[in-house]
């Protein structure tokens, strides 16, 4: 059963999990204002990550499966949460010279910001090859990899009631 939120987002009002075959990689990637006063730092950083996001969309071929922003805790924390078929693929698209992200990455090289500590930058690459995983949503939209292409969000029933059952490989 569902119902649609008011704003058009449909909500499935039962406990479901995600699956998916082969192999996957969950990509964190993201900033930490430590300065807000050294806007000229932090901004580009803040500015260049929507544009990065709307190319990769765009292209159906670049591996990326969905993206998800994340806030907090508190202000100073910006940062996504990310689907990519292969590890391939993301390596691909951050050096890629003609893509957003590598101009940015060599400009944050270049005019100093990686030696200032005004702005902080973390990414944490997961590879999912081994098809142990574990998801599970109740009463939500297709969020995280359940929103990804080639996914199947299947009711969270017998085996798949709990963490533990959810985690087998598949």
């Amino acid at each position: 059963m569902s119902h649609s939120d008011p704003d058009g987002t449909e909500i499935c009002e039962e406990k479901v999990t995600a699956e998916r075959d082969g192999a996957f990689v969950v990509f964190h990637i993201g900033m930490r204002i430590n300065s807000f006063w050294k806007v000229h730092r932090w901004l580009p950083i803040v500015l260049v990550a929507p544009r990065m996001l709307r190319e990769l969309l765009s292209d159906s071929e670049s591996g990326l499966l969905g993206s998800r922003t994340v806030l907090g805790p508190g202000v100073r924390n910006i940062g996504f949460v990310q689907y990519w078929d292969s590890f391939e693929s993301l390596r691909a698209y951050a050096r890629d010279s003609e893509q957003s992200h590598y101009q940015a990455w060599q400009k944050y090289y270049r005019d100093g910001t990686k030696d200032d500590a005004a702005v902080g930058i973390w990414h944490e690459t997961y590879l999912v090859s081994d098809g142990a995983y574990e998801t599970v949503y109740n009463n939500m939209p297709p969020h995280g990899l359940a929103a990804c292409e080639d996914t199947d969000v299947v009711p969270a029933t017998d085996h798949r009631q709990t963490a533990a059952g959810r985690i087998q490989p598949n």
